[in-house]
């Protein structure tokens, strides 16, 4: 994630957050941004999701025109006007990114199925384009996944990242006025729903520009994390803060120390070592692990900390520069079987892998599974960090989650 890969075009719905309120408009949108490069990244599907239609009636600007229809799991669904869960138990140690791409509805209930490992869900649904634009993708603010996920006594916290480069970033950030409209678009984006706060997931500031222009993102984004969460936390919401590792040679656009004092929440992005646009090899390795949460540990407070486990896989081409296929962990698997590819497993990094042949090409793939996940745990426990994640749902080896029980 140390690069930027080229953005997807999908056709979403974009808001204009003004000052005096929030004002609907229906235009093709941009999508979200592959979370790729050298060392994190949210891979996600190439193929664009069908067309939105328009919704009937907006009340608040943010309706996607998904509600209708959706079975949300329960006999009394929708809830309108449901309440966020006051208390989460403490055995729920999980959160989750869901997609808006491909099944949702899948996505969806596999988070009821696990609700009792899981406090959070982050939609992945909003994009941040100018200091006052936020577009939503795609079933954005759907209430009844909001309701559905509440009555299971998950906390919503959506997802939004970011389409500016670290020159844009740098120059909002540190302009007082421009960086306090965008604190406001993203607390009236918080109010247009029963949401329980915000996860930013800010990763094109961090992936482009020079060193130089990347440390002015990293002490500008360490003041709007400051006001954001500040403000949040009066209107009794939840900061969350999603980074890239932190490694000798990754993550330096975070300034862990700031944001872990701000969020409630930080979130890792515990794979891509290996990514889309690089050579092939594992998604994460217990080396890599050791590395970024000795430093994690060292600067923001345990309790605080979360580590996000892939679900997912990249199919590489030998000799071939064209971005790697995403695979989820049942296509991968699905895949294996059908090329009669024997399973390997590679120790050293803790991840699953295999080689097939299609044609004259060969293909590379590493992904992960429960087994996997089961080898970097141990690391996790003896850094003290009990929170774990996953991207994203709908994605993963359902083992995962006995893994995590410590089945």
């Amino acid at each position: 994630m140390d690069q930027a890969s080229a953005p997807r075009a999908r056709l979403g719905l974009v808001f204009l957050l003004t000052a005096a309120g929030v004002a609907a408009a229906l235009t093709p949108g941009a999508a979200a941004q592959d979370r790729t490069g050298g060392t994190a990244a949210h891979g996600t599907r190439a193929t664009a999701p069908p067309a939105v239609a328009p919704p009937a009636a907006a009340d608040d600007g943010f309706d996607s025109g998904f509600d209708g229809g959706f079975d949300d799991g329960f006999d009394d669904a929708g809830m309108p006007g449901a309440k966020a869960p006051a208390a989460v138990k403490s055995s729920r140690t999980v959160s989750a990114w869901l997609p808006y791409w491909d099944d949702t509805r899948t996505a969806y209930r596999d988070a009821l199925q696990h609700a009792a490992q899981l406090h959070t869900v982050s939609p992945f649904w909003y994009r941040a384009t100018s200091a006052t634009t936020i577009r939503s993708q795609p079933g954005a603010g759907n209430k009844r996944i909001i309701a559905g996920l509440h009555k299971a006594g998950i906390k919503v916290v959506p997802t939004v990242n970011e389409s500016m480069n670290a020159n844009a970033m740098a120059a909002l950030l540190h302009d007082r006025a421009r960086r306090g409209a965008h604190v406001a678009a993203l607390l009236r984006l918080v109010a247009s729903r029963a949401y329980d706060g915000i996860d930013l997931d800010y990763e094109t500031m961090a992936t482009t520009g020079t060193a130089q222009m990347r440390e002015r993102v990293r002490t500008g984004y360490a003041l709007f994390a400051d006001e954001l969460c500040t403000k949040l936390h009066a209107r009794g919401k939840s900061c969350v803060i999603t980074v890239m590792a932190r490694t000798g040679t990754s993550g330096k656009a975070y300034d862990y120390v700031r944001l872990g004092r701000a969020a409630d929440r930080v979130r890792i992005m515990g794979y891509d070592l290996h990514w889309a646009e690089g050579s092939p090899g594992p998604l994460s390795s217990l080396a890599w692990y050791e590395e970024f949460l000795r430093y994690a540990t060292r600067t923001v407070p345990r309790d605080k900390l979360e580590v996000a486990f892939p679900g997912y896989g990249w199919d590489w081409t030998q000799g071939v520069k064209a971005r790697a296929k995403h695979l989820t962990w049942k296509e991968a698997e699905a895949l294996r079987r059908s090329k009669g590819a024997a399973y390997r497993f590679d120790a050293k990094s803790g991840t699953p892998h295999f080689t097939y042949r299609a044609g004259r090409a060969v293909h590379h793939v590493w992904y992960q599974d429960a087994r996997g996940v089961a080898a970097h745990l141990p690391l996790l426990k003896k850094y003290g960090v009990r929170n774990a994640g996953l991207w994203a749902l709908g994605f993963e080896d359902p083992r995962f989650w006995k893994v995590l029980r410590g089945e």
